[in-house]
């Protein structure tokens, strides 16, 4: 398994230049059961991150560009009549995929966006009073534009919280900028890449990072976190229970990306971050990032 997961890395760091870290997140909320959310500008490899991830799982990949007039059914899918039988026939929508992209999920209307956010929590749509499962694992990467505001539709607190953590590419340095133009003229595609790792490995993969050792000690360091976020002054809403165990589901994957099986404090401290900002509201337009770095910060290590 170490070796599978060795390979996947490299194969995503061909296409990915210099995002390590982000990788390794994307990888975590893969391996722990949960979904991704990319904040970031136009241009930076959202959509390539997620491109490659799902060349290199023996999987389908499905993207979904989100739009103001985009409905539910066209994410789901609908029944349509089908006159040869005499019948509605079922047409899967994108949803029926192993690794989903959702682009710009913030420009899709309210009413579109609960019904993508619903199957991510339920892993099954219903149409017409029939319920149907989405194919395991399933995997969902969704990207927003957090400066261009102008007509989009914020996703609420409330939805924030199906994204087992949110990341930021952010721009490469111009060492890293250099290598890409230098792997775009040795020709090094997306399309190029070989699956390295199949859907019943992640699935052991998934069931191997539960296993992993989470010390009482390190529960409470986890659960104190989580609950002072719900008291401090500088907050106007606080961390949920789902963000509880995301938290302790996350650092559990990364400790087993690590090479270990058991988790460690660092694992918490590295990912509180990632895991918690979008789910609460700072006060006074503070920064939430900021925020947690000083929770953490006055926190005891166990």
């Amino acid at each position: 398994m170490r070796d599978k997961i060795d390979a996947l890395t490299q194969n995503l760091n061909r296409t990915i230049v210099g995002k390590s870290e982000a990788i390794r997140l994307v990888l975590v909320a893969l391996l722990a059961g949960g979904h991704a959310l990319l904040e970031d500008v136009p241009g930076v490899g959202k959509t390539l991150l997620a491109k490659s991830l799902a060349r290199s799982l023996d999987g389908k990949f499905q993207r979904l560009q989100c739009t103001p007039d985009l409905l539910p059914t066209d994410i789901t899918g609908t029944n349509i009549w089908n006159p040869k039988n005499g019948e509605f026939s079922f047409l899967p929508g994108p949803v029926f995929a192993n690794v989903l992209l959702a682009d710009e999920i913030n420009r899709a209307t309210p009413r579109t966006q609960s019904a993508l956010l619903e199957v991510m929590e339920e892993h099954q749509v219903t149409i017409d009073g029939v319920s149907r499962t989405v194919p395991e694992p399933f995997f969902v990467i969704a990207t927003q534009n957090p400066v261009e505001y102008q007509g989009t539709f914020p996703l609420p607190e409330a939805q924030m919280d199906r994204f087992m953590l949110s990341l930021s590419l952010g721009y490469p340095s111009a060492d890293e900028e250099l290598e890409m133009l230098q792997n775009l003229q040795k020709g090094i595609k997306v399309d190029d890449l070989q699956s390295c790792m199949s859907l019943a490995e992640i699935a052991q993969l998934r069931e191997a990072c539960s296993q992993v050792k989470v010390e009482t000690s390190l529960q409470q360091y986890i659960l104190e976190l989580v609950r002072t976020t719900r008291q401090d002054e500088e907050i106007t809403l606080g961390v949920s229970p789902r963000g509880t165990v995301a938290l302790q589901k996350a650092s559990q994957a990364l400790a087993f990306l690590l090479g270990r099986d058991y988790a460690i404090p660092d694992d918490v401290k590295m990912l509180a971050p990632h895991v918690l900002c979008h789910r609460l509201i700072p006060r006074g337009g503070r920064n939430s990032r900021s925020v947690v770095e000083r929770l953490l910060r006055s926190l005891p290590i166990p």
